[in-house]
């Protein structure tokens, strides 16, 4: 019998965590074969593997433990990948050479698979003068740009485009420009962006004071800090960024505050980290720890969860000496300080099996005892492990127990600590989950309400017909396993229908027992008022949180999807430009669906194409592009490239990117931002002029051609229409709902705000990881 309790969790696992030969031949047969790779692995750096890998397997089993992404697709394999999630690179020089440098560094990070994050702070602004050249400085902000066209170049961990973070003081002569930068929709896609809030700032804030912009002691401006705060939210209001982080107390409460600052996070928050940090991420499926769900009887299983975090620290403990690192700076903070994310998911799934509304007071009172339950259950089991292994190699008794996280531990866990040390410096954080929740079931993803009970999810078939698969909710389908036909208890919210105020209290109650951070998402309604929408900050602040970030649909940002609560399903529409078929879609339909591919089709013996000759200014020979097509559902469709030249300095780049391109071709779904991901290319040597427009690179032209042959075929309604180069389309709405953007993965226009990323829950593609 299949492990899998969905069609769409199985496809989730052949499509990113099933371990295949290069030319797709599956090397694990089944699911439990991934798990015995990664259990075999993390238990290889054991004195005693044979010991271990056993207990590893169990905890892997039936999707108790969920290794993030990274360690579930690179444990076992000898790729050279790393394990690890999450990286903060090193502080970025306020010299030309050092920051490209910096620049070098990030490229080698992504290529690995690490999402990446940054603090722009350290960089003059701009205007400011440049000694020696008689130039004034251009600012932090370019220098973003140059890190954002950088990004767009790097395929990460061989499916993941390459995650960034930029973070920025409250009090850089730049702050205002930073809070603005993504009202431009095309600039600065690649990262997530977020303000350092200080503690000084808030107290202005609240009493209305002056706030003086700073850069090496110099005051560039003064302003009021409610200004610059209300400037902050009303961007976030508009545009969903900037985030906030309270760095002042997320350095107060850091179990490492002695021997380490920290400036900046990982892509998607929960992971504050110093210079050169990095940190491993992995969580315990609280929807399956319950017992008799939806009884009087139901309760989480309080043994079992200690025996599974314990085994799950161990596990990641080994990662830090099993994994790859990009960087040797990397692996030496790693194993200085041996820092682990352990977190949850499923968290709202399981207090819906207990009987408790998500976002009430109880429900908020339970999490806090889960998460207590969990950082106590963590801390000891690094304590024992400390005992066998020895502590991390800048421990600290006194210095660490002077922390202010470490001063809420309970007595006997400190006592323990002080007595046989620690081995892993920091061990909780909540990491997003959107894809190995999907992988596990559809449980819901991290601390996230869910989001929807049900949705249908069409799929086209090798033979050109189209299926449906409904998509339920784990605890919404054990429910129905159990109650049949029964309504949905009053108890049962989503997040569409849970106030604001709600998420905070949630986040809030988990961020407690969290020594990291946590990625969450507070959904607001899009009518809420600026006033509302500004108490959901100030609230967060108030009540402990380490940042926030919301979202808020509008015609700029994207809408959710519409939730029918009288048939549990996601409505959406395609976006159809003037005069042409959907932009990208594969097949359309009258009700103007995404139909995208279940898995790669065959070639057939005979296909229609074109070939195009290319020549490059200053070249000697020239490239010729043949693209064939497919024809699925009466629709022509690209399925392959060949890209050849005479010239032998081009074989090697021109083989590789005629098998990345067909092999994305045949996986189906939109393929557009292929056109768009070699346009953005450029060569530092200079592009060329070519038909009036200058090119920045031989790949540009390239993407070029492909465009071109997408338009006369009627796949692309026309130049500049494909996938994320068409930002300011029209909204849609179908019967009262409204979409956004479609998935750069699969197609389909099913992205939803899931712990501070967009995600699709479709696929479960994330630009997060």
């Amino acid at each position: 019998m299949s492990h899998f309790t969905a069609p769409i969790a199985e496809q989730i696992w052949d499509m990113k965590y099933r371990f295949k030969q290069a030319d797709g031949t599956p090397i694990d047969v089944s699911v439990a074969d991934t798990w015995q790779r990664i259990a075999k692995s993390l238990a290889a750096v054991e004195a005693d593997p044979q010991a271990w890998e056993g207990k590893f397997y169990d905890a892997l089993a039936d999707f108790k433990y969920l290794p993030a992404g990274r360690i579930t697709a690179g444990a076992g394999t000898a790729r050279s990948v790393t394990l690890f999630n999450c990286f903060v690179m090193g502080t970025v020089p306020d010299s030309m050479g050092g920051i490209f440098d910096m620049l070098k560094e990030a490229a080698l990070t992504m290529q690995q698979g690490g999402g990446i994050g940054y603090d722009f702070s350290t960089i003059r602004p701009k205007g400011a003068s440049v000694l020696g050249v008689a130039a004034d400085a251009s600012g932090p902000l370019s220098f973003m740009d140059v890190w954002d066209a950088m990004c767009r170049t790097i395929m990460s961990a061989g499916s993941r485009r390459g995650a960034m973070m930029a973070t920025m003081r409250c009090d850089h002569p730049d702050i205002e420009a930073f809070i603005v930068a993504k009202s431009d929709p095309a600039r600065l896609r690649m990262f997530n962006m977020s303000v350092l809030i200080t503690d000084p700032f808030m107290a202005a804030v609240k009493s209305g004071g002056d706030w003086d912009l700073v850069f090496d002691g110099q005051v560039y401006k003064t302003l009021k800090a409610r200004d610059l705060w209300d400037a902050i939210m009303q961007s976030t209001y508009d545009y969903a960024e900037p985030g906030v982080i309270f760095i002042d107390r997320i350095n107060q409460m850091n179990n490492l505050n002695y021997c380490e600052t920290i400036a900046a996070t990982n892509p998607c928050g929960e992971q504050p980290l110093p210079p050169y940090g990095a940190c491993l991420l992995g969580s315990i499926n609280m929807a399956r720890l319950v017992s008799d769900p939806f009884s009087d009887h139901a309760k989480l299983d309080a043994d079992a969860l200690t025996d599974l975090v314990a085994t799950a620290v161990r596990m990641m403990d080994n990662v830090v000496d099993a994994s790859r690192f990009p960087l040797p700076a990397q692996q030496q903070e790693a194993k200085n300080k041996r820092r682990i994310g352990l977190g949850v998911t499923g968290l709202a799934d399981a207090l819906l099996m207990v009987g408790l509304r998500y976002g009430s007071e109880e429900a908020a009172a339970q999490t806090d005892a889960w998460m207590h339950a969990i950082a106590r259950a963590a801390y000891l089991a690094s304590v024992d492990l400390a005992k066998e292994k020895g502590a991390f190699p800048l421990f600290d008794a006194d210095a660490y127990l002077a922390s202010g996280a470490m001063q809420q531990m309970d007595t006997d866990v400190r006592e323990a600590i002080r007595t046989h040390g620690i081995r892993n410096a920091l061990l909780t954080s909540i990491a997003p989950t959107g894809t190995i929740s999907l992988y596990a079931g559809n449980v819901s993803s991290g601390i996230e309400p869910v989001f929807a009970y049900a949705y249908t999810r069409k799929v086209l078939q090798k033979d050109g017909s189209k299926t449906e698969e409904e998509v339920v909710d784990y605890a919404v389908q054990m429910w129905r396993d159990l109650k049949g036909d029964a309504p949905l208890p009053d108890y049962f919210v989503n997040a569409q229908t849970l106030a604001p105020l709600d998420h905070v209290r949630m986040q809030a109650a988990a961020q407690k027992w969290i020594d990291s951070s946590i990625s969450k998402t507070i959904n607001c309604p899009e009518d809420i008022s600026f006033d509302a929408f500004k108490e959901v900050y100030m609230a967060a602040w108030d009540q402990g949180c380490k940042g926030c970030t919301t979202y808020r649909p509008n015609d700029v940002t994207g809408s959710v999807l519409s939730v029918s609560e009288e048939k549990p399903q996601l409505l959406f529409s395609e976006n159809t430009p003037a005069g042409g078929d959907p932009a990208g879609s594969d097949v359309t339909s009258p009700g103007g669906e995404v139909i995208y591919m279940s898995e790669p089709l065959d070639r057939p013996q005979e296909l229609e194409g074109a070939t195009y000759k290319l020549k490059w200014p200053d070249s000697e020979h020239a490239i010729y592009i043949t693209i064939n097509d497919l024809i699925v559902a009466g629709h022509r469709r690209p399925f392959e490239i060949f890209i050849n030249s005479k010239n032998m300095e081009h074989f090697a780049w021109t083989v590789a990117l005629t098998r990345m391109i067909s092999a994305v071709f045949r996986r189906g779904g939109d393929v557009t931002f292929v056109v768009e991901e070699l346009k953005a290319v450029f060569d530092p040597r200079g592009g060329a002029w070519m038909q009036g427009k200058y090119v920045p690179s031989i790949l540009a032209a390239i993407g070029g051609v492909i465009e071109r042959h997408m338009v006369a075929i009627g796949f692309l309604a026309g130049e500049g229409l494909g996938l994320k180069t068409d930002p300011t389309a029209d909204v849609v709405a179908l019967q009262g709902g409204k979409r956004g953007k479609a998935c750069s993965s699969c197609g389909s226009y099913d992205l939803r705000m899931i712990e501070g990323c967009m995600t699709c829950a479709s696929c479960g593609h994330s630009k997060c990881g």
